[in-house]
């Protein structure tokens, strides 16, 4: 039974000299550690790649879920999948057969992703949702950590949901950027069940308690989708 709200800790926000420790800190609390793949083309920064996950998954029971902001991911994406990723999400706007690629994802033995960017329509692609599991809303612009999360973005999820629920499908929707204890909220009555939050886990005093809080505030005000 998998739990109905997913915090996903973005590791973006974390200190990287000491990646294993800090996701060491969020054990037990996060349901996902959150990988933000960058590479310098797709969006305009560089973060880590394939190496890094494949050290840093010795390191934690937690599932990972990948975050691809890359260009060519039918070529990259598989690999993660290889590297035990739970979940490799891929951005529609970089990919030209999303079904194909999920279908690689899953064969691989990863929950395949899409991603959908801030300028980007989500109308396009609720056809693919019977073919995903999981549709990222970005509520920022892709590429930075630490932005405002823009509220209007949540009309996208809205869309999402409704479809899912008239479709009767099995997909988590996720939203990522500047989701925090002000904002986590609104996502939730939208119809998100999956949160990355980077810098309101990383930032915290104490990462776990932290998640804990995030949890109560969008279980309280997650609607019913039954």
């Amino acid at each position: 039974m998998s739990p109905k709200t997913i915090i996903a800790p973005s590791i973006l926000a974390a200190d990287f000299s000491r990646l294993a420790d800090e996701v060491g800190a969020i054990e037990g609390a996060a349901d996902w550690v959150h990988v933000d793949v960058m590479d310098n083309h797709f969006v305009p920064n560089l973060t880590i790649g394939l190496p890094v996950v494949q050290s840093l998954r010795k390191a934690t029971t937690i599932p990972f879920d990948v975050h691809l902001m890359i260009t060519d991911p039918e070529r990259w994406a598989p690999g993660y999948a290889e590297a035990g990723a739970h979940n490799v999400t891929f951005h529609a706007e970089a990919c030209e057969n999303p079904v194909a690629l999920a279908k690689t994802l899953r064969a691989a033995g990863a929950k395949a992703g899409l991603a959908i960017d801030r300028d980007t329509s989500v109308e396009p692609y609720l056809e693919l949702l019977p073919y995903i599991d999981t549709v990222l809303i970005m509520t920022i612009k892709a590429g930075f950590g630490g932005q405002k999360f823009m509220p209007e973005m949540l009309d996208k999820v809205r869309d999402v949901r409704r479809r899912v629920s008239a479709k009767d499908l099995s997909v988590r929707i996720e939203v990522d950027g500047g989701i925090a204890a002000d904002t986590i909220a609104q996502a939730a009555e939208a119809g998100a069940d999956a949160f990355v939050a980077g810098t309101a886990v990383y930032g915290a005093d104490d990462p776990a308690e932290a998640i804990r809080k995030l949890r109560a505030l969008a279980e309280a005000a997650l609607p019913s989708h039954d």
